[in-house]
């Protein structure tokens, strides 16, 4: 009987896991650039983006992946059930919408699908938080274990997904090529104002409630702007967007990804 209630908690959770994908995935399955990165992104960056999504997508699962787990082995499963799912909701959205092609070379559907994949997976290790909560709205014990360290791997996740959904944009780039000066450190002066409200209002594990916001920008503001900032720049050099840049350049298009990319660290909280 036991084996039977298992089986429905993974089922429901396998469920909530695939919904995830779909959801998370679906405003970059409607984007241009995204089908083009599938068929001119360098494969060996390629390769590394996915090693990274695994990476992050097995951290999310330690904190909080789509069911309860009851030990490492269960968040390892867990993990590569995530990106499994991710490929495969990827697969079937782009065949659905008439985006992958049985003419097509198949280096360039493998990259369609690999790249869609990410966000795809992302979405499924969250599942369970987003789409289920914890009922009565307690934290999660287990972020609230996670130490200063994890707290800062949860941004870099947070950041790493929001920036995943504008980086393959033209826009980027053209905003920073706009930008002068002035407007760049008003970026900055932006990001960090923004995240350093919602760091300070949505509060972090280990965070003492009577904390002040000089301790907070310190601890959890500068890094994890920090951290949106490297995630942006990895990001852009993934994509190919810093190939020929100029130094000028490439730190505009840091400060304008490294936006969306602080939101994204600051709300990495609710993300998970």
């Amino acid at each position: 009987m036991g084996q039977v209630s298992l089986d429905e908690s993974y089922a429901r959770g396998l469920a909530r896991a695939v919904a995830g994908a779909i959801i998370f995935s679906f405003p970059l399955i409607m984007t241009i650039e995204m089908w083009e990165l599938g068929f001119y992104v360098d494969r060996l960056r390629l390769v590394l983006f996915l090693l990274v999504t695994v990476a992050t997508v097995y951290g999310l699962s330690v904190f909080a992946g789509f069911r309860e787990s009851e030990g490492a082995a269960d968040d390892v499963l867990d993990a590569f059930a995530a990106v499994a799912v991710g490929f495969v909701v990827s697969a079937a959205m782009l065949a659905l919408f008439g985006l992958l092609s049985l003419e097509a070379p198949l280096r360039e559907t493998v990259g369609k699908v690999a790249v869609q994949a990410a966000p795809a997976s992302i979405g499924a290790i969250v599942a369970n938080k987003q789409l289920q909560g914890n009922g009565d709205g307690a934290d999660n014990p287990k972020e609230e274990r996670a130490g200063y360290l994890g707290q800062l791997f949860l941004m870099g996740a947070g950041a790493l997904f929001l920036a995943f959904n504008v980086a393959p944009t033209e826009e980027m780039v053209l905003i920073g090529y706009k930008m002068g000066p002035w407007h760049a450190m008003a970026a900055v002066a932006a990001s960090l104002i923004l995240l350093h409200a919602l760091v300070y209002t949505v509060g972090f594990g280990g965070q003492a409630e009577h904390e002040g916001h000089l301790r907070a920008f310190a601890h959890y503001t500068l890094a994890g702007y920090g951290a949106a900032l490297l995630v942006s720049l990895y990001i852009l050099w993934t994509f190919g967007r810093l190939d020929h840049a100029s130094l000028a350049e490439t730190v505009r298009s840091a400060i304008v990804l490294g936006f969306p990319a602080s939101l994204g660290a600051a709300a990495a909280r609710l993300l998970v």
